[in-house]
């Protein structure tokens, strides 16, 4: 505690001193500075000041020295000691009285006693008791840092701050998610959860002891539960961890010592993120490692990855199916995609893989399903728990989930999706990732990006892919599509596009028209130019299949 006016009159050389007013201020009164001044009093006083003067300014004039006593109060002085006998003999009721509405502290110090013997002690003592402080609060700094460094909690922190401090607390992280409270009624820790704060504006700080404190102007003021609340940030490295908040009682004021153990408390909130995002950020790349591992590598030892899975929290006994998806920006956006909401501070590829695996856990919690999750070049891996028999159903109401809340945070970003069930013997999990690929990849090609495809439905793309390593039918292939190849690179036309739109709605020109918006005479001319061209006619089956083949394992080729 800072040393207070009882503290000071206990002191020898004021023992002859008389309190006129005051005095049942005195132990609540705190004495940080000393000084001696005479009329006037203009700003020369700080506060929480003890305040000596013989009154020679106001010698006779008693609306001067009722001035004078004004202007002290103002100032925010604890107490004012006059030297009676000389230019005060006896310091007027109507003084005492203003005093007293005040809560002001006055003393009549005889004028025998030396302003410079009261100014030693008091100095002296008011630095002992600086040096006091400075010591206890190293000493809270160092059990702060301790509980931190003995994994320790948030919760035991705040127990420490609140033990040194006796202030209500609340720690939150920076999603204003409650991680621990002290003294705080219910009702409150109801609003804090739910968010319910309004700014005080304009901001008004709390009072303060010690203005010159560096987090001074860090403190904002909150209003909660209809009460003042003070927040301030709890940071890292210039990265944003959480908050921590207080409440003052009325007309309570933030002495040295409390701004001192709130800067500590802050410093070891901010090592105890960074220590949780440490162990945080290495448990991720564990389980990201693993299930790579998982996916792209053919695992013969199956009992060692279901042990290792255990120890990651995953359950490998589970079915599971293989979900693969394409990340990529729509073909209008020429930038990185834009978020809705607030951003984690690291890059645009981090943030958008952040919220993908956040929306990702969400839908499994929702629908009731585990999932093992993990990224890799733009690509996102996903296992996700389903029954048997139930593959399409889960895997379309999981994305379903996904794709609604993505379309509401990531506006220019667009998401292809592969899957494929798991196989159950040894290896499962890595085959279904290669078919689950497989499908995105034919996906993508056949249907064009945002759409999703199951492995079961690719047999006759497969059997396409199967078919295309021989050399010979890529011979074929080559000569029967390459005039079309090169008019279209040429003409900037798309004549394999329009074939197959002809041979989708099985030869009927109109619909082929208005499926590709051209006026029927166009379209004629566009097919009569590939009869030409690659000299197979439309109307004959096997020039249409050979055609419609060709253009297929063209189609796929591009995929490889």
């Amino acid at each position: 505690m800072s040393l207070s006016a009882k503290d000071m009159l206990r002191q020898p050389i004021l023992q002859s001193a008389t309190v006129k007013s005051g005095e049942q201020w005195l132990e609540k009164r705190e004495i940080e500075w000393i000084s001696v001044i005479e009329m006037p009093v203009e700003n020369f006083v700080r506060e929480n000041e003890f305040v000596l003067t013989t009154g020679i300014g106001c010698h006779g004039d008693p609306q001067l020295l009722e001035q004078f006593v004004k202007d002290v109060i103002q100032s925010g002085a604890s107490l004012l000691g006059f030297a009676t006998g000389r230019y005060v003999f006896d310091i007027p009721d109507r003084i005492i009285k203003l005093a007293e509405e005040h809560h002001f502290i006055i003393l009549d110090i005889p004028w025998e006693i030396r302003f410079g013997d009261i100014m030693q002690v008091v100095l002296e003592e008011i630095n002992q008791d600086k040096k006091s402080e400075r010591q206890r609060t190293e000493e809270i700094r160092q059990e702060l840092i301790n509980d931190v460094l003995q994994n320790k909690g948030l919760q035991e922190l705040a127990d420490v701050l609140h033990k040194h401090i006796q202030l209500p607390i609340v720690i939150t992280d920076y999603t204003r998610h409650i991680r621990a409270s002290k003294e705080i009624e219910m009702k409150t820790l109801v609003k804090f959860k739910n968010n319910e704060k309004t700014l005080v504006s304009p901001a008004t700080s709390p009072q303060v002891t010690y203005l010159e404190h560096p987090l001074y102007p860090h403190i904002e003021s909150y209003l909660v539960d209809e009460q003042k609340w003070y927040q301030i940030l709890i940071a890292t490295n210039h990265r944003k961890q959480g908050f921590l908040w207080f409440k003052l009682e009325k007309d309570e004021q933030l002495t040295w010592f409390v701004m001192n153990v709130l800067e500590h408390t802050l410093t070891a909130c901010a090592l105890y993120f960074l220590k949780e995002n440490a162990i945080e950020m290495t448990e991720i790349r564990l389980k990201d490692n693993f299930i790579l591992q998982l996916a792209k590598q053919k695992n013969s030892n199956q009992q060692h990855l279901t042990s290792k899975a255990e120890l990651l929290g995953y359950d490998l006994t589970l079915t599971y199916i293989c979900i693969v998806g394409d990340i990529r920006l729509r073909e209008e956006t020429a930038s990185f995609p834009k978020f809705k909401r607030d951003n984690p501070p690291t890059s645009s590829l981090q943030s958008l893989n952040y919220y993908i695996q956040k929306e990702i856990t969400n839908a499994g919690k929702l629908i009731d399903r585990k999932t093992m999750a993990t990224f890799d070049e733009g690509e996102v891996i996903v296992y996700l728990e389903t029954d048997h028999h139930l593959h399409t159903e889960t895997a379309n109401q999981f994305l379903d989930t996904i794709e609604r809340r993505l379309n509401e945070l990531l506006t220019e970003v667009e998401l292809s999706w592969g899957i494929a069930a798991h196989k159950n013997e040894n290896g499962g999990f890595h085959e279904s990732y290669s078919e689950a690929k497989t499908a995105l990849a034919i996906g993508r090609q056949k249907m064009g990006p945002g759409e999703r495809t199951f492995f079961k439905d690719t047999r006759i793309n497969r059997l396409l892919m199967a078919i295309s390593s021989d050399e010979e039918i890529n011979h074929i292939v080559k000569d029967t599509i390459k005039p079309l190849i090169d008019y279209d690179k040429k003409r900037q036309t798309d004549l394999i596009h329009t074939f197959m739109t002809y041979n989708k709605f099985k030869g009927n020109v109109s619909q082929t028209a208005r499926a590709l918006n051209l006026h029927r005479q166009s379209l004629l001319y566009r097919l009569r130019n590939i009869e030409s061209l690659t000299q197979l006619s439309l109307v004959n089956s096997d020039d249409v299949f050979l055609l419609e083949l060709s253009v297929r394992l063209w189609m796929l080729r591009k995929i490889e």
